[in-house]
């Protein structure tokens, strides 16, 4: 008889198939993807390091460390499975919402709202966290809905309160700027999972004719916002400074900028927030016009490729997440760029993966890993 004893390299391929999966599984990543994310952030850490007078403290160092544990995490959370999100998202979705409760009661004040918390000595801003449970709650809802279904008002009950319960939770910060990215990031993915269009122009019809009604509604520091943006020269040297030296920032930029570590307003701490709300007038000034179109262009690049992900999913799951966390990005980028150069009023909204601080960057590359997730089990069908 034949000797059917299974040969030892063989026994030691199927010893090491989880081994050789998960190498498979890392080959798979969109390394484009993360080439891109890696130019952004070496940008940001450009312009960190001018903000800080030409010196890695206190800016650029500690965003770059912060990077490096975010960019191994995005590697991370890119192999995790479409069923192991699904059946996180739930509690990753409750815990966010008790974070943006503890805000409420136990909250740090800063600039006129309670918007962080003390988590081991770090300050965390859960408002940054929530959109991202949104995206992965309200993808794991719709994908047990069929999308026939959609049409169905009495379905849509649960997902809208769910969309909801963090918009409003942000407003009671208060929080106009992010409640409102909450709320487009939900409405984009009730678009995506085939919500009606009528429903969508009942919805949001109305929003036009109630701007009276919101702006009496709105606290003292946000009316001043608004008023500061229609006219930011009747207060040049309080409410509308900041604005005014962003103008004059990206104005001094002309074609080609003064210079690395040359601008006059930011290096002469005229532009107030530099190293987060303006850190793109630093760019605008040191790198003129055409440092300015780079990085737009780079941000736009990043913005299609999340979307191109999202559009190779075979599966609904996959589709969604990357919807979501592709406009996530993209309203981060829109708001802060138009709030930047006086198209919008002031609203504290960070430019992505450049901006300093901690809590953006790391949601966001969470945010990026669930995308690259979607990328690498594009193949895998609907449960």
């Amino acid at each position: 008889m034949k000797d059917f004893t299974v040969p030892r390299t063989t026994r030691r391929l199927v010893r090491d198939e989880p081994n050789l999966r998960m190498f498979s599984r890392l080959w798979q990543i969109n390394w484009f993807f993360v080439l891109l994310i890696c130019c952004l952030a070496g940008v940001g850490y450009t312009a960190l390091y001018s903000a800080g007078g030409g010196r890695a403290a206190p800016f650029a160092q500690p965003q770059a460390i912060r990077f490096g544990f975010g960019l191994l995490m995005m590697l991370g959370v890119a192999l995790a499975s479409p069923r192991l999100l699904r059946l996180v998202s739930v509690p990753i979705y409750m815990f966010s919402v008790t974070l943006l409760a503890m805000v409420l009661k136990m909250g740090h004040v800063g600039k006129g709202a309670e918007r962080w918390i003390n988590l081991g000595g770090l300050q965390f801003q859960p408002s940054e966290f929530s959109k991202i449970a949104l995206v992965l709650m309200l993808s794991t809802w719709f994908c047990r809905i069929e999308r026939e279904d959609m049409g169905n008002p009495v379905r849509l009950i649960i997902p809208a309160l769910l969309t909801l319960l963090p918009v409003v939770l942000v407003l009671k910060e208060p929080n106009l700027g992010t409640a409102t990215i909450v709320g487009v990031i939900g409405a984009s993915l009730f678009f995506a999972a085939g919500m009606r269009w009528w429903m969508i122009i009942v919805l949001v019809g109305p929003i036009p004719f109630l701007g009276n009604f919101i702006y009496n509604h709105l606290h003292d520091y946000q009316k001043a916002r608004i008023d500061t943006f229609l006219h930011p020269e009747h207060d040049p040297l309080g409410a509308g400074y900041n604005i005014l030296q962003s103008r004059i920032a990206l104005g001094a930029g002309g074609s080609w900028g003064q210079g690395y570590l040359h601008g006059t307003q930011g290096q002469l701490s005229f532009l107030p927030e530099k190293q987060t709300d303006f850190i793109f007038t630093m760019i605008g000034e040191e790198w003129g016009y055409a440092g300015g179109v780079a990085v737009i262009c780079l941000l736009f690049l990043i913005t299609m490729s999340g979307m191109l992900i999202a559009l190779r999913c075979r599966n609904r799951f996959g589709r969604l997440v990357g919807l979501g966390i592709s406009v996530d990005f993209f309203l981060y980028c829109v708001v802060n760029l138009s709030m930047v150069m006086g198209v919008i009023p002031v609203g504290g909204v960070p430019l992505p993966l450049i901006s300093y601080g901690g809590s953006a960057m790391l949601t966001m590359m969470f945010g990026f890993g669930l995308l690259l997730s979607s990328w690498v089990h594009r193949n895998d069908p609907d449960d």
